[in-house]
């Protein structure tokens, strides 16, 4: 199997070393970046599995990288890493492209569970055929990642669509917050629930209110579904 190369991008030097040491370790491929606009070019210059972008650098900094990656249609999974854990931010961040978004400080054990998850959603293959899943109303196309609601276009961010289409995949089942932390954020483990909500009620917004339907209904105490009957 061949090797994972990751770029790391992080004005700081001694978390760049240690990344670097562990990542190594694990055997990935390893190439490093002090600041953000090196860090576009060798993003740009050389094919990588996986970057690791941190946010707060001077000049340009990692919400720019990542703008400037996703507009030209960058696909390369990115995690950004930083020291601001407000939900508002990493909304910020997840909706500007990223692929996850991890708080320093942080256990090197999280971070690889991360990165095995974003490196395994970018390997070909890992649909179940079905190009288009209709739920109702609801029609969701999983090659172009668009969706309609009664023939009516729907636009939505990434993470938007990921929360939406395991919610119609699962339909009728009720998932709890910690579950879909699991399987759309790809976390392992109980955390920040409250992110979801955040999602739910955009959504809610782009749907829902919109429409004046309840697609999305709520289990209190448990979690989310979406209910044909």
């Amino acid at each position: 199997m061949a090797q994972s190369r990751v770029l790391i991008v992080d004005d700081d030097l001694n978390s760049v070393r240690f990344l670097q040491l562990e990542l190594e370790h694990e055997g990935y491929l390893v190439e490093k970046a002090y600041d953000g606009e090196s860090g576009l070019r060798t993003a740009e210059r050389e094919p990588f599995d996986l970057i690791l972008l941190d946010v707060m650098m001077p000049g340009l900094d990692g919400m720019e990288v990542l703008e400037r990656l996703r507009r030209r249609s960058d696909d390369t999974p990115v995690i950004l890493l930083t020291a601001k854990d407000a939900v508002g931010d990493k909304v910020q961040g997840l909706d500007g492209g990223a692929d996850d978004y991890v708080t320093k400080p942080f256990a090197i054990e999280e971070l690889l569970a991360r990165m095995r998850a974003a490196l395994k959603k970018k390997t070909p293959g890992n649909g179940n055929g079905r190009r288009l899943l209709t739920v109702g109303l609801l029609t969701i196309d999983r090659l172009k990642r668009e969706v309609c609601y009664g023939g009516v276009p729907v636009r939505l961010t990434k993470r938007e669509f990921d929360l939406l289409h395991y919610l119609a995949e699962n339909h009728d089942i009720v998932c709890s917050r910690d579950r879909l932390l699991e399987k759309v954020w790809e976390y392992d483990f109980s955390g920040e629930t409250n992110l979801v909500d955040v999602y739910i009620r955009y959504l809610r917004n782009k749907i829902d209110y919109r429409f004046h339907v309840e697609l999305i209904r709520t289990v209190r105490g448990v979690g989310y579904l979406i209910k044909t009957t």
